[in-house]
């Protein structure tokens, strides 16, 4: 690797690693040292089109339970709830080898975009028993050493209100590595279901995740999340998805709300691909964007991330397991304009560091952890202009 790029975003100490400065990016040849990125020399073969050099993805929030099951639902076109009762239908079909052949294929699609960590989703039910999804992703994760996946559990916060049933759902999820995660939109008690599920995270010593206020309209369960975090002094990772309902909040609640997630250390993931297709549905075309405040949350300081959700179910249709793609609809919806680099840590230490990683940055990765692309700079990088492929390990260390 005679002549790369490295976007300056990701690199923990971009003025020190060397070479030179390239617009966003940092210009030169990659020193090599047992196996990992130590720095940039001048390069004594520069090219007209380098490589760019950037970690591994992250993918925060996905579904490998759900995905690839819309060919057997039929035409399936509708909100949220028509959605979660399409899915639920479909799970007469959940079987063992139906699971593990759809998310086995999920995974290689992760793989092949580049992909090293995710966080998928399992839905979890109303029994404090792991069910037989969670069974079949457990063993499949334990068959992947290639990519870091983390399993979080989905079930109504009503659940977490039993004490019981949260601490047995967090002892599951920290045998696996997991999240402990709920479904925050307008249940009744909420903050019963908070303050369990704080509790038992805590003892469990997991991150917490949430899908919350997936809708248009007054919901509030966010700050709700924020309030009992703060409340709680919970000092793990949050990581809340969707959060679509900042959207109608007015500029003085979400400048509130935005101080309460910072302090918090509460990250919000956008998810561009399901509630663009679920969100504002009408009788025409909709006239509403179906995404949170990402713009203002990120001004406010708070960590913004990009997941890519549903792939092929009832909640997104087509969609695919490839956080890049996931970032390109979101700066063509959210206007997430260039320079791009800034917005690249959404799918990779920013996304690591709210799921408990670590973060992840160039300097000091193993070679084997990186990627390369042929994009001749960081918008075409995001616009997938150019495959992203591993990045070539080479025999002795360079100079």
């Amino acid at each position: 690797m005679h002549d790369i790029l490295i976007p300056r975003s990701l690199l923990s100490a971009p003025d020190s690693f060397g070479g030179r400065r390239e617009g966003e990016c940092q210009r030169g040849a990659l020193v090599i040292r047992e196996g990992r990125a130590a720095g940039l020399r001048a390069s004594d073969e520069p090219t007209s089109t380098p490589c760019i050099l950037l970690p591994r993805l992250t993918d925060p929030h996905c579904h490998l339970d759900k995905c690839h099951t819309i060919a057997r639902m039929g035409p399936v076109a509708g909100d949220l709830a028509t959605a979660i009762a399409a899915q639920k239908a479909d799970k007469s079909h959940w079987t063992e080898r139906d699971i593990l052949t759809r998310a086995t294929r999920g995974l290689g699609e992760a793989r092949a975009a580049g992909t090293g960590a995710l966080r998928s989703h399992v839905d979890w039910g109303d029994d404090a028993a792991p069910p037989l999804a969670w069974h079949v992703l457990r063993a499949l994760v334990e068959d992947t050493p290639d990519i870091t996946v983390q399993l979080a559990p989905l079930t109504g916060i009503d659940r977490m209100a039993d004490a019981g049933f949260a601490k047995a759902v967090a002892r599951e999820v920290a045998q696996v590595g997991g999240a402990l995660g709920a479904l925050v939109l307008g249940h009744a008690q909420v903050y019963d279901g908070l303050h369990h599920m704080m509790a038992a995270a805590a003892d469990a010593g997991v991150p917490l995740d949430f899908h919350v206020d997936e809708s248009l309209g007054s919901y509030n369960g966010l700050e709700a999340i924020a309030d009992a975090a703060l409340a709680a002094r919970f000092e793990g990772p949050i990581l809340c998805g969707h959060a679509v309902s900042l959207m109608d909040r007015d500029p003085d609640a979400i400048a509130r709300i935005a101080d309460k997630l910072v302090r918090a250390n509460v990250a919000i993931c956008a998810l561009p691909t399901t509630n663009l297709y679920l969100q504002d549905r009408q009788s025409g075309t909709p006239d509403r964007r179906g995404l949170t405040r990402l713009r203002e949350l990120r001004r406010a300081g708070v960590t913004v991330l990009i997941g890519s959700d549903n792939v092929g179910d009832a909640f997104c249709p087509m969609g695919q397991f490839d956080p890049m793609a996931a970032l390109h609809l979101a700066a063509l919806a959210a206007h997430l304009d260039p320079p791009m680099g800034q917005w690249l840590p959404m799918i990779t230490t920013d996304a690591r560091r709210a799921m408990g990683l670590a973060t992840g940055t160039v300097d000091g990765a193993r070679v084997e952890d990186l990627l390369c692309s042929g994009s001749c700079d960081l918008t075409t990088l995001v616009a997938g202009h150019a495959a992203l492929t591993p990045a070539p390990v080479p025999g002795p260390d360079s100079p």
